[in-house]
């Protein structure tokens, strides 16, 4: 490769000087015409920038704006040998990285005005730019994001090239391996997110290529104050190539790129490129600058990357005028593009809810009534076989977690399954946030994902990519993302695991529009509720009781599914309605038996899905009784049943002739002792004398 290099103490002392990067070419050359058509490449995202930028100030353009003027040749060369099918993911500076992958200038002009016929349809602007129809999976307002998700897509391409080629990992003919180019600044270096993702793609020699678009600041801090090593020495950490290169020269930066995929596309494992770069305006638009001279500035803009690809094509003869030309067609379209987004309508607010979730299957409550002499199977061998039953029914779904394959699983719920399918059970490292990339940069390239995450608890360690990614991208996408992935956990007190593997957390899940929240009580619901959630094209959190596990049931017919929204009466009653879920439900009947000698019916609702929440079956049955509790193991406070009990007190006002009353856990964590956490966890006893206490008033 004769790339042009950077010295690799750029990586950790650049301060912004141009001085660092070397000039003259020694590299292959573009063809003119290759070249001139990259020319019109850059010119089209300076002068769409340009005209963003004067938007914003005549505050045309709403929000914040990150502009790329500057690195435009970064962005070009860097997308130069992609295909359509190829995938990108980006970051908040992202305009130029989706014009340079072919998105038109005309829907994204409009997304940046606000307007209907924007490239999301208004519900995305600046900082979430995206259409995975072009594999453009989206710029990303969350630093680092965008890597997982790239680690995801880039898995899907692997996988396919598995299934096409008989194991190998390079395709050939027309059907080539998919190639993943993630870019992101030095700043997101820093992120774990970063870091986890490029261990997994280096461990499973993901098809990707990290670049970063080296332009010597994070954010206001220059690039010396925020790592300690060159970015070439992190890269060696992982194994990943290492290719450094002049981010302002487009021809550089296209042949280290074109010989990165070529390589990758033949099974080489992921590559990470440093290009270095300066962007010319600040962070954001507004931004102060006091962080950098003019000085500085100056000495970047020599190294203009449209000033120096000019000049070469005027050395190979190109007449001035042609590429004046070029400038002049640009600039027509990107002023005709302004003036299509002002005249276009602003979004209507029916947009809002049919972006949030894509159309479920329809799914009825299936008539079944388990034979006395029935098979009976646990809640664990459900897991198991529902797993089995959608990776037999569906070659695109794989199963990826921390000793989901060969391990089997840490409760053995997926024992047997990696033997069948050794390409699709996949056990990671320990790294929660990739795993959830894998998730939804997967379902966004079309597998069918179901990621494990081994505790509720660890939710914290990976929540941007379940809070701002899995539960968004279909919204900020203006539905065009697809979401179809199953997020599996478990939780469950009872059994002194203190304070960090005993949580119920249903109720931060449920509280975040956009996610599925599923959580069963019986082996043959755990089992028909599983498969439905790996079918819905929605984020499905499905989160399972392990004090559950070992629970005996009638076993459904294998082709059983429930329709995921749907609560279920589990006992009639009259005088009061109890709604539990998961294991509590179980504490619930038990209290409704044991009421009923005392002369007091008790119905019983499991919700089954807690968010979307089944309404109406809660409200025709506090019609009947005109009496409510509630019974979660989630702590009180904030938790499943005020929602439910604001429910009660809007809605079901005029059938209430009670107050609505809650049996849950107080608001401490749970504790280690066993005295103690029998005393803090719900229990039947609870249950029935709270329910005693509600028919009395």
């Amino acid at each position: 490769m004769r790339a042009t290099p950077v010295p690799a103490s750029t990586g950790s002392a650049n301060t912004g000087s141009a001085s660092a990067v070397p000039d003259g070419p020694r590299f292959p050359e573009l063809p003119t015409e290759s070249l001139l058509e990259a020319y019109g490449r850059m010119t089209l995202i300076r002068v769409f920038e340009e005209q963003v930028s004067e938007l914003y100030r005549n505050s045309e353009v709403p929000g914040f704006v990150h502009l790329s003027i500057g690195q435009e040749a970064s962005a070009v060369g860097a997308c130069w040998p992609l295909a359509v099918t190829d995938v990108i993911t980006s970051n908040h500076r992202g305009h130029g990285h989706c014009l340079a992958k072919g998105l038109a200038p005309e829907p994204m002009m409009a997304e940046l005005l606000a307007r209907a016929t924007g490239t999301n349809k208004g519900l995305g602007g600046s900082m979430h730019i995206a259409d995975p129809d072009l594999g453009i999976f989206g710029a990303n307002g969350i630093v680092a994001a965008g890597v997982p998700i790239a680690g995801g897509a880039a898995l899907a391409a692997q996988l396919r090239a598995r299934g096409r080629t008989g194991g190998g990992t390079g395709g050939s003919g027309e059907e080539q391996t998919g190639v993943v180019v993630s870019f992101f600044g030095d700043g997101a270096v820093a992120q774990g997110a970063f870091h986890e993702a490029a261990n997994l793609a280096a461990l499973w020699r993901l098809p990707i290529v990290f670049f970063c678009e080296n332009n010597g600041y994070a954010e206001f801090s220059p690039i010396a104050d925020q790592h300690p090593v060159p970015l070439a020495a992190r890269a060696a950490g992982y194994g990943l190539e290492y290719v450094a290169v002049d981010g302002n020269d487009v021809e550089a930066v296209a042949a280290v790129m074109t010989d990165a995929v070529r390589r990758i596309r033949a099974g080489a494992g992921p590559v990470f490129v440093e290009a270095a770069t300066y962007r010319w305006h600040g962070h954001y638009e507004g931004d102060p600058e006091k962080y950098r001279g003019q000085d500085e500035l100056a000495e970047w803009q020599r190294r203009d990357p449209l000033v120096i690809t000019r000049a070469r094509l005027l050395g190979r003869g190109v007449a001035a005028e042609r590429l004046d030309a070029v400038d002049q067609q640009v600039r027509g379209r990107i002023e005709a593009a302004v003036a299509a987004a002002r005249q276009a309508p602003e979004p209507d607010i029916s947009v809002l809810r049919a972006s949030v979730y894509a159309p479920r299957p329809q799914i009825a409550e299936p008539d079944w009534t388990p034979a006395a002499d029935g098979e009976i199977f646990r809640t664990m061998d459900a897991v198991r076989l529902a797993l089995e039953g959608e990776l037999e029914a569906n070659p695109e779904a794989f199963i990826a977690g921390v000793d989901v394959g060969k391990g089997g699983n840490v409760f053995a719920l997926t024992r047997g399954l990696h033997a069948k399918w050794p390409d699709r059970l996949l056990d990671t490292p320990i790294s929660e946030t990739a795993v959830m990339g894998l998730a939804v940069g997967g379902a966004m390239a079309g597998m069918t994902p179901v990621v494990e995450l081994m505790y509720l608890d660890f939710l914290g360690v990976c929540f941007d990519q379940i809070l701002n990614q899995a539960a968004k991208l279909r919204f900020m996408t203006g539905g065009k993302a697809r979401m179809g992935l199953v997020i599996r956990t478990q939780f469950g007190g009872g059994r002194s695991s203190g304070s960090q593997h005993s949580q119920s957390l249903e109720a931060l899940l449920a509280h975040i529009p956009g996610l599925t929240v599923v959580m069963p009580s019986t082996p043959a619901d755990t089992y028909g509720l599983l498969r439905s959630a790996i079918r819905d094209p929605n984020p499905v959190v499905f989160i399972e009781n392990r004090q559950l596990y070992g629970m005996k049931g009638p076993k459904p017919p294998a082709d059983y599914l429930l329709p995921l929204g749907r609560a279920k009466v589990v006992r009639e009653g009259n005088d009061l309605t109890i709604v539990s879920v998961s294991r509590m439900v179980h504490e619930a009947v038990a209290a409704a038996e044991a009421l009923a000698p005392r002369g007091i019916s008790a119905e019983v609702i499991d919700l089954r899905t807690v968010a979307p929440l089944d309404k109406e079956t809660i409200l025709a049955s506090l019609a009947k009784t005109n009496r409510l509790l509630i019974a979660h193991e989630g702590v009180t406070d904030f938790g499943i049943g005020a929602e439910i009990a604001a429910l009660a007190v809007y809605q079901g006002f005029w059938t209430l002739d009670a107050p609505v009353m809650r049996v849950a856990p107080p608001p401490t964590p749970s504790p280690y002792a066993p005295n103690l956490e029998k005393l803090w966890l719900p229990d039947r006893q609870a249950i029935e004398r709270a329910a005693e206490q509600l028919v009395r008033v």
